[in-house]
């Protein structure tokens, strides 16, 4: 496996996610949840959103969202705009999380578990996230029962 795993401390750190579906809303949420100052660029966006301590921008992603940003994500229907959200990153040295391409991502999100001051992340590096994903319900309903 070729991805390293590792901790990130982004309390305070500027996040740019482009897109403003579901996929999105759940990074989003992650990383609101660490601390991350997030701004979501998309023309729309999942009415969960509402919610969340973000600044939304409703429009087109434009090159320049991506300036003064620590980490960026593409979570957008478009494999175009997913892909230059990528080279732009990695243009500028900004990792880059690309929803639709593993082979593009600077960086992937494992499917985490956190019970009691711990947190697990499960990674099967960007390859079968369905299988990271049911292997993480199967510990959280593990750690449940041992409650």
């Amino acid at each position: 496996m070729r991805w390293y795993p590792v901790f990130l401390n982004l309390a305070g750190a500027r996040v740019t996610v482009v897109g403003g579906g579901k996929v999105a809303l759940r990074k989003t949420l992650g990383l609101v949840e660490a601390g991350a100052v997030v701004t979501v660029v998309s023309p729309r966006f999942e009415v969960g959103f509402a919610a969340v301590a973000v600044r939304r921008v409703e429009r087109e992603f434009q090159d320049d969202d991506l300036e003064g940003a620590a980490l960026a994500f593409a979570a957008t229907d478009s494999r175009e705009v997913n892909r230059r959200v990528g080279e732009l990153a990695r243009a500028r040295g900004i990792p880059a999380n690309i929803a639709d391409a593993p082979e593009e991502c600077g960086f992937i999100v494992p499917a985490r578990v956190t019970r009691e001051g711990v947190q697990v992340a499960i990674s099967t590096g960007g390859e079968d996230p369905a299988r990271a994903a049911r292997l993480r319900r199967e510990l959280e309903a593990w750690l449940d029962g041992l409650s």
